[in-house]
């Protein structure tokens, strides 16, 4: 089983993405990791900043699995979530030593929203993220939650999901 760190970045953290976070997290047996729980500063050119990113990004890279968790704002991650993928830019500028141990390691998105499916645009972003940091991007789980998160509404497309991410790993080895 391929340890799992999960990084839920919502302004409600027990919203209908930390219930999709709090069930997957209990199939997987992964750890939770609460942006609002840390202060993640936006990227700054002019200097690094003095917060949680790197004790945060550290412990991340522990883990042979990062789940990106996060609901879609229009579009769009989280302000939280935003925040942290611009924040990798520093294992680029500063500690490449670090950004090179992102590579390998598989990453895929949890989502929820309004909609019945998300905006193409939307998963977009995260995938070009993992391929350009050398991760292997497992894809995305994406509920909609119009209804709000249910887990006996919600449980066969998680478990579908879960299942091919499982085959897809077992395929790896």
């Amino acid at each position: 089983m391929t340890n799992t760190a999960i990084l839920l970045g919502s302004a409600r953290s027990d919203g209908n993405t930390g219930a999709l976070v709090n069930y997957t997290a209990e199939l997987l047996n992964a750890d939770v990791f609460d942006l609002n729980e840390h202060q993640v500063l936006p990227f700054d050119y002019l200097a690094s900043a003095d917060d949680d990113f790197r004790t945060l990004s550290a412990q991340l890279l522990n883990y042979d699995r990062i789940v990106f968790a996060t609901p879609m704002y229009w579009y769009s991650a989280s302000a939280q979530m935003k925040a942290f993928l611009d924040r990798l830019t520093d294992f680029l500028r500063e500690e490449k030593d670090k950004g090179r141990q992102l590579r390998g390691k598989q990453a895929f998105l949890l989502a929820t929203g309004a909609t019945e499916k998300p905006a193409h645009c939307f998963q977009e972003m995260f995938s070009l993220t993992f391929n350009y940091l050398g991760m292997i991007d497992e894809g995305m789980l994406y509920c909609d939650c119009s209804q709000g998160f249910d887990r006996s509404s919600h449980a066969i497309k998680v478990g579908d999901f879960l299942l091919t991410l499982e085959n897809a790993v077992e395929e790896m080895a």
